[in-house]
C-alpha cells in the first residue's frame, strides 16, 4: 500500500475570530435597542421627544441589529469555521474573506446611522435603502465565492450536511434579497419598489418569511448540525434524517410566506396555499429538532456540567416549540384571533431569542476558547449565569406576550348583544400594560446575559493567543 504525504493546512481563523467577537458585541447592541423600544411601549415618554429615538425609527434598528448584525456575524463566523474543518482546507480567498468582514460591519454601521435618521423602504427586514442594498449584494457575493470556493477545493469527497444548510442559506438569501429589494432610485436615500399593491405585499412576505426560513433557520441549523455533535462528543443521531430534513425544509419553506397576509387583499387561494405549506412545514422542522436532541442519546449526563450543551439543547427545544406554533398560527381560524396581536411578537421572539439566540451563544462559547488557544471560557460560572439569565428572560418575555396577545384578540372580537363592540381599542392597550412591563423585565435579563457573555469573551480573548490552527500533514492513500 503506497502512501503520499499531503501538505499541512493552516486554517484562516483570523476572520472567524473577528466575526465571533463582533457577534457578541452586536448581540449586546441589538438587545439594548430592543429593551429601549420595549420600554417605550410601556412608557412612551422615553423617546424624550427626539425624532431619532422614536419607536418607529428604533424598532427597525433593533430587528436589523439582532438579525443581521448579531445573527449575521454569527453565521459568517460559524460558516467559515465549519467549512474549513469539514473540507480540511483553508478558506478560499483570504482577501475576499476579509472584505466580507469589513463590508458587513460597514453595512451594519450604515444601518445604525440611516434608520434613526428615518431613511427606510418600509419593508420588513429589508428597510435599508438602495445604496446599502448594493453593498449587501457585493458582500454576499463575496461570501458565496469564499464558501463555495472552499467546498470546491476540499480535500475530502463528502460534503457534510452542515454545509448543505449553510450553502442553501447563501443561495436563497441572495435570491430573496435581489428580488424583494428591486427598486427605482429617486435620490441617494430614497427609492420606490418596482412592484405595486398586493404584488408588493406578496413579494415582501415571500422575502420576509424566507428570511426567517433560510437566514434564521437553515443557517442556524447548519450551526446545530456541527456544534451539537461536537459538544456532545457523539455522531449525528441519523445522518439519513438530516438529508431528508434538508430537502423537505428548503422545498417547503419557499411557499409559506402568504400566511402573513391572511384576511387581506391577497387572493384567498394564495392565502390557503401559504397555510397548507406552513402546516406541512411542521414535519421537516420537527424532524430536525428530534435529530438534534437524539444526538445526545447516551450523553445526557453531560448536561449536568456542560453549559454549552445546555444552550444548544434548550435552543432546539425552542426551535421545536416555535415551529409548532408557527404552523398553528397560520391556520386561518387561529390567525383570526392572533393576527395583529402581541401573540405574533411572542412567537417571533420564541424563535429569535430561544432558537437563534441560544444556538448562537452555545456555538460562540464552543468557538471562542478554541479560537484563542484556550481550553474553556475564562469563567465557566459566568457561562452558567448567562444560561439561566437568558432562559428565564425568554420565558418571561414570551409568556407575557402570549397572554397579552390572546387577551387582545379576544377583546377585539368581543361584541355586545346589539352587535356593538364590548371594548374600545384603548381599553385593550390599557389591559396590555402589565404584560409590557413584564416584557421589559424579560428583555433586561436577556440583555444582562449578553453583557456577561461580552465580558467573558473579552477576558478569554485577552488571556489567550490568536494563532491560526494548523492541521498536521496526513497520510493519504495513493
Amino acid at each position: 500500500m503506497a502512501f503520499q504525504n499531503q501538505q499541512a493546512t493552516v486554517y484562516n481563523d483570523t476572520v472567524v475570530r473577528q466575526f465571533a467577537i463582533m457577534t457578541v458585541v452586536w448581540g449586546v447592541v441589538g438587545m439594548l435597542v430592543g429593551v429601549i423600544v420595549a420600554s417605550q411601549l410601556a412608557w412612551p415618554e422615553l423617546n424624550f421627544g427626539i425624532p431619532f429615538l422614536t419607536y418607529g425609527r428604533l424598532r427597525p434598528l433593533h430587528t436589523n441589529a439582532v438579525i443581521f448584525a448579531f445573527g449575521g456575524s454569527g453565521l459568517f463566523a460559524t460558516a467559515y469555521y465549519i467549512v474549513q474543518r469539514t473540507c480540511q482546507v483553508r478558506l478560499f480567498g483570504d482577501k475576499l474573506a476579509a472584505f466580507t468582514f469589513w463590508g458587513w460591519q460597514l453595512v451594519i454601521l450604515l444601518a445604525a446611522i440611516s434608520l434613526p435618521l428615518g431613511f427606510t423602504t418600509g419593508k420588513e427586514y429589508a428597510e435599508l435603502e438602495w445604496p446599502i442594498d448594493i453593498l449587501i449584494t457585493l458582500v454576499w457575493v463575496a461570501f458565496a465565492v469564499v464558501f463555495f470556493g472552499t467546498i470546491g477545493t476540499r480535500k475530502v469527497k463528502h460534503i457534510y450536511v452542515a454545509n448543505w444548510f449553510l450553502g442553501a442559506m447563501i443561495i436563497a438569501v441572495a435570491l430573496l434579497h435581489l428580488v424583494n429589494s428591486a427598486a427605482v432610485p429617486a435620490g441617494w436615500m430614497k427609492s420606490y419598489s418596482v412592484y405595486a399593491g398586493v404584488q408588493d405585499a406578496m413579494i415582501q412576505w415571500w422575502y420576509g418569511h424566507n428570511a426567517v426560513g433560510f437566514f434564521l433557520t437553515a443557517g442556524f441549523l447548519g450551526m446545530m448540525y456541527y456544534f451539537m455533535p461536537k459538544a456532545a462528543g457523539r455522531p449525528v443521531y441519523s445522518y439519513r434524517l438530516s438529508i431528508v430534513h434538508f430537502w423537505a425544509l428548503i422545498f417547503t419553506y419557499m411557499w409559506a410566506g402568504p400566511h402573513h397576509l391572511h384576511y387581506t387583499a391577497l387572493p384567498d387561494w394564495t392565502q390557503s396555499v401559504g397555510m397548507l405549506f406552513s402546516l406541512i412545514l411542521l414535519a421537516p422542522s420537527w424532524g430536525g429538532m428530534i435529530n438534534g436532541i437524539m444526538t445526545l442519546s447516551g450523553a445526557w449526563h453531560k448536561l449536568r456540567d456542560d453549559p454549552v450543551l445546555r444552550f444548544l439543547i434548550v435552543s432546539l427545544s425552542f426551535y421545536g416549540m416555535s415551529t409548532f406554533e408557527g404552523p398553528m398560527m397560520s391556520i386561518k381560524t387561529v390567525n383570526a384571533l392572533s393576527h395583529y396581536t402581541d401573540w405574533t411578537v411572542g412567537h417571533v421572539h420564541s424563535g429569535a431569542l430561544g432558537w437563534v439566540g441560544l444556538v448562537t451563544m452555545g456555538s460562540m462559547y464552543y468557538l471562542i476558547p478554541r479560537l484563542f488557544g484556550q481550553k474553556q471560557m475564562y469563567s465557566a460560572k459566568a457561562v452558567e449565569v448567562h444560561f439561566w439569565m437568558a432562559t428565564i428572560g425568554i420565558v418571561l418575555y414570551i409568556a407575557a406576550m402570549w397572554i397579552a396577545g390572546v387577551m387582545q384578540g379576544l377583546m377585539w372580537r368581543s361584541i355586545n348583544a346589539d352587535g356593538t363592540l364590548t371594548y374600545t381599542f384603548v381599553e385593550s392597550v390599557k389591559a396590555s400594560y402589565p404584560f409590557y412591563v413584564i416584557r421589559v423585565l424579560g428583555g433586561l435579563l436577556y440583555l444582562g446575559g449578553m453583557v456577561v457573555m461580552l465580558w467573558n469573551s473579552l477576558k478569554t480573548a485577552t488571556n489567550g493567543r490568536a494563532n491560526d490552527v494548523s492541521i498536521p500533514a496526513v497520510a493519504a492513500h495513493a
